[in-house]
């Protein structure tokens, strides 16, 4: 009876468990408590937070990929999502977005192109942080994984780092999503610091009405021109493209729909979970992890006022100023970034509705972070 006890409990979780993965038990819990209780980013958080737990209670095989040496054996079902949708077919992400694609509103972007300048100059974190990951001795593939957290794009960080670095997929995405939770405090104390209250204070003159030609044309010509210049971003740009075309189309709103609401949320509840189910204990114990963390936040705030800094710069050559805020809105956050170059605003000047101002820039750094996810992958592949 003595032996046999000794054998199921050997069976158990229990048996194995050691205080690292205590830790990050703990850890998924806070990321379920940040999200119901501090409602940041619960449609990330959440299931991250809930797979983090998952992805650490041993001896359950959910991570099991369906491939092994002599062939294939059972897989458990998120090594499977892991495998199939991201390392292997990589085809969450671009569901994803097709999903933001049919959320976006291209008008501000149209309706102040020069705007466009600022979601390029808010990816400077990108390669800062690239550059100074290959000096802290990272390789050439997971430097450029790194360095791409800087857009604060979850999504293009998944898609590049599942195909050139998938060893650090788990930290690096979840890095990117939790700093895309931070916004609302690593954004608003960098853009009053590079700032001055004269400067947030400027009100800039509403938008004009932007048509719906201009709305079709615009992404039907800049899928075009993006992907006969970079072709590896194709995966990215063209389901992006593709779900904002269905939206002010007119002509086909249950496709729309089903891209910005039931495909979405399917693609996002399973990316999510999965991520999380790769934020194991072995992986996260480790020095590399710390440099990450540290390079990650880095490259996000670089980011942050390198949009803020040339928007500075625009101003010196500008008739009508803008408001150097909605340059920290070049990250690819959106619309959180947006929301908060608003509200800042707003602290100096209630009457200043900088909002739709703030997401051209937005916009445009949503196509500029996976512009050069697509960049990093014709140069290493």
């Amino acid at each position: 009876m003595i032996f046999d006890f000794q054998n199921l409990f050997n069976t158990t979780g229990i048996s194995v468990i050691n205080w690292q993965i205590i830790v990050m038990l703990l850890v998924g819990c806070i990321f379920i408590y940040l999200s119901i209780v501090r409602d940041m980013e619960p449609y990330e958080l959440l299931p991250i937070g809930i797979g983090i737990i998952i992805g650490n209670l041993p001896l359950t095989g959910l991570n099991v990929s369906p491939v092994v040496a002599g062939g294939v054996q059972e897989a458990g079902i998120f090594g499977i999502v892991f495998h199939y949708g991201l390392a292997f077919w990589n085809i969450l992400p671009p569901i994803i977005f097709l999903g933001i694609g049919a959320l976006t509103d291209f008008g501000p972007l149209i309706a102040s192109p020069k705007t466009l300048i600022l979601g390029a100059a808010a990816q400077v974190g990108i390669f800062i942080a690239f550059w100074v990951a290959l000096l802290w001795g990272f390789p050439l593939v997971q430097a450029a994984s790194i360095g791409i957290i800087g857009g604060a794009d979850g999504p293009t960080t998944i898609f590049l780092t599942s195909q050139v670095a998938p060893s650090i997929l788990g930290i690096t995405a979840v890095i990117a999503y939790v700093y895309m939770a931070l916004v609302p405090f690593i954004q608003p104390p960098l853009a009053k610091l590079f700032t001055t209250q004269q400067e947030r204070s400027i009100v800039m003159k509403a938008p004009r009405d932007v048509g719906r030609t201009e709305k079709i044309i615009l992404p039907l010509l800049a899928m075009l021109l993006i992907i006969l210049i970079v072709p590896r971003s194709a995966p990215l740009i063209s389901m992006f493209m593709i779900g904002n075309i269905f939206k002010e189309s007119g002509v086909v709103p249950r496709l729309a729909d089903a891209a910005s609401n039931e495909i979405l949320n399917i693609a996002t509840i399973f990316l999510m979970l999965t991520i999380g189910t790769q934020l194991s204990a072995d992986s996260v114990f480790q020095l590399a992890t710390i440099k990450i963390l540290i390079l990650g936040v880095v490259a996000f705030a670089i980011s942050t006022v390198s949009g803020v800094l040339f928007a500075k710069l625009m101003n010196l050559f500008l008739r009508e100023k803008i408001n150097p805020l909605i340059g920290a809105a070049g990250v690819s956050a959106v619309p959180m970034a947006a929301r908060i170059a608003h509200q800042v605003a707003q602290e100096e000047n209630p009457n200043n509705y900088l909002l739709p101002h703030a997401m051209a820039p937005n916009v445009a750094g949503v196509i500029g972070s996976a512009v050069i996810a697509g960049v990093f992958l014709a140069l290493l592949n």
